[in-house]
């Protein structure tokens, strides 16, 4: 039986700027029973671009709302023109070192669950089972009629073949998949409905002002009332949605370990925060435990 690690250290208010030692991430996961929570900075190796780091996307770009998406058809043409151009790209994003990573830690029975803030599927891809996606999956289109649940592949060729002429360079892409496109860029781009009721169509994903499912809260909370310890990697915690487990493995005084390279909003509860980029530290993590991970 794996038995819970143990710690010298306790939680502090200001852990900036972070330490470099990856000791108390190998000792954690050696232990077992960690519980992972992800969030951007998972998958910015991978070429998609974080929120709030350096050079983050929200510096110049607004993410769509829940209430503008269903405000009118025309957030709606802007809102699918943009994602339509950005799928293209996030759509053949590849799992990094990270990823690979966490699903070998996982093989080797040393994870409880995985948990991840990220919409890119990056880290099924990668091999990781059972992840809980906290605020859903870009791969995925939910009609706000019927509830009918297609796949973005499929609606891809739709959007395709009712704009055939469509094409337009795209500024930059976002953690959302949404393209930065001017709105002469967006013109008349056709929206298709939903093909059971002909609905309004929106991407499975919790757009900024949506509640995660609270049945998805409960699951994640279950996650890490059952885990020995929360490994959270590459999240600045800044929202509720992710921050609510930190705070409830610390209130249940479970060690919470952070690795991100800049502060967080959950710092005062972890132990410590890792201060290093992901893919080279989980793989020599990996390394120093005897677990390989792959190319």
């Amino acid at each position: 039986m794996r038995m819970r690690p143990t710690l010298s250290w306790t939680p502090t208010e200001d852990l900036s700027p972070g330490t470099t030692d990856l000791q108390p991430v190998t000792d954690m996961l050696s232990a077992g029973g960690v519980l992972v929570l992800s969030g951007a900075g998972m998958s910015t190796e991978s070429g998609i671009p974080d929120y709030r780091g350096e050079g983050g996307s929200l510096s110049r770009h607004t993410p769509m709302t829940y209430q503008d998406f269903t405000a009118g058809p025309q957030a709606r043409r802007r809102y699918w023109a943009r994602s339509h151009l950005g799928w293209r790209t996030f759509g053949r994003a590849r799992p990094n070192a990270g990823h690979r990573a966490v699903a070998a830690f996982g093989r080797h029975g040393l994870l409880s669950g995985v948990i991840t803030q990220n919409v890119d599927g990056l880290h099924q891809s990668a091999g990781s089972t059972g992840v809980v996606e906290l605020h859903g999956g870009l791969d995925r289109v939910v009609c706000l009629s019927c509830g009918a649940l297609s796949t973005r592949r499929e609606l891809a060729g739709r959007l395709a073949e009712a704009n055939p002429d469509f094409g337009p360079v795209a500024a930059a892409i976002n953690p959302d998949g949404d393209a930065d496109l001017t709105d002469e860029q967006v013109g008349d781009f056709r929206v298709v409905p939903c093909t059971v009721c002909g609905g309004i169509l929106k991407p499975d994903v919790v757009f900024f002002g949506e509640a995660v499912p609270p049945a998805r809260v409960e699951q994640c909370r279950a996650l890490v009332r059952a885990a020995a310890s929360l490994v959270v990697l590459g999240s600045s915690l800044t929202v509720m949605s992710g921050l609510r487990f930190v705070r409830q493995a610390a209130q249940e005084e479970k060690p919470v370990l952070i690795v991100n390279r800049d502060p967080t909003r959950g710092d005062r509860h972890a132990v410590t925060r890792v201060a290093l980029p992901l893919g080279a530290a989980l793989t020599t993590v990996a390394g120093r435990l005897g677990v390989p991970v792959g190319d």
